[in-house]
């Protein structure tokens, strides 16, 4: 009798316990719904974030997708005067600075120093900056000194008009020993064609393949492509006529390798043929 109602108190609690659980579920799938809802009403109240790929048009992340040309960039690239121009513009704006108390001495001394250690050439604009805006007129005097005293001191050091700017420089005599330093490849030799080539570009900027051809009566597509890999030449804009052509001009390396202050400095007809 004791076995048969232990045996029926298992059955009546084992249903008991399978009648309840489909409560607790209810009850906790109910109470996961209102968890639910309540977040979704929080995040509702919350101002919308950004798109995680949204990004504003000048940002870097856009400038990194390519959104500029390649025509751009090239127009881009400056030959080294606006910069400079608008840096001595600048200082004039906003009149003398301490760099006007100095002697022509000092002034001197001061602008030597910078050419010297300058490892680019300094413009007339970046070095009234530099000196803490003294007269443009005196910098341009002081520059002057300063090359008369190095062409008179017999020092094996000159100084230079180039790319826009001024830098101290060996005199080419001592070219071959200022050379041992350098152990890197020695430049690349321009070749005839490539030289003729770079010579139309340089007097005739800008100008676009076909009127190269013209002048030269062959293909100049190759030679033209090497002068732009090589830097002395670069794309400029599209010429205003049928088809667009890319034009093509010299860069700054043109005038560093060339030792030329600017494009005025490219000897003209008379100077050729007196040479």
């Amino acid at each position: 009798m004791d076995d048969a109602l232990l045996g029926a108190e298992l059955e009546d609690i084992e249903a008991t316990a399978v009648m309840e659980q489909p409560e607790d579920s209810a009850e906790e799938a109910s109470l996961t719904g209102d968890a639910s809802r309540e977040a979704a009403s929080e995040n509702a109240s919350e101002p919308a974030s950004e798109p995680a790929g949204t990004a504003d048009a000048g940002s870097p992340s856009a400038a990194a997708n390519g959104e500029v040309s390649s025509d751009d960039a090239a127009e881009a690239t400056e030959e080294g005067a606006a910069p400079d121009a608008s840096e001595e513009s600048e200082a004039v704006e906003r009149g003398p600075g301490p760099g006007a108390d100095l002697s022509d001495e000092q002034l001197e001394e001061r602008t030597l120093a910078l050419l010297f250690a300058s490892p680019d050439p300094l413009s007339v604009g970046r070095l009234v900056s530099l000196l803490e805006r003294p007269p443009a007129a005196r910098v341009r005097a002081a520059i002057e000194a300063i090359g008369h005293r190095l062409q008179t001191a017999g020092l094996p050091l000159q100084l230079r008009g180039i790319r826009g700017g001024y830098m101290v420089m060996t005199i080419p005599e001592m070219g071959e020993v200022v050379g041992r330093l350098a152990r890197g490849p020695a430049i690349e030799r321009i070749s005839p064609a490539a030289l003729e080539t770079l010579s139309i570009v340089a007097y005739r900027q800008p100008v676009t393949k076909a009127e190269i051809e013209a002048i030269r009566g062959v293909q100049a597509g190759p030679i033209l492509r090497s002068l732009v890999d090589r830097g002395l030449a670069r794309v400029t804009g599209r010429a205003d006529v049928p088809g667009h052509p890319l034009q093509y001009g010299t860069t700054k390396d043109f005038l560093d390798r060339f030792g030329l202050m600017g494009l005025d400095d490219l000897p003209r007809d008379a100077e050729l043929a007196r040479d």
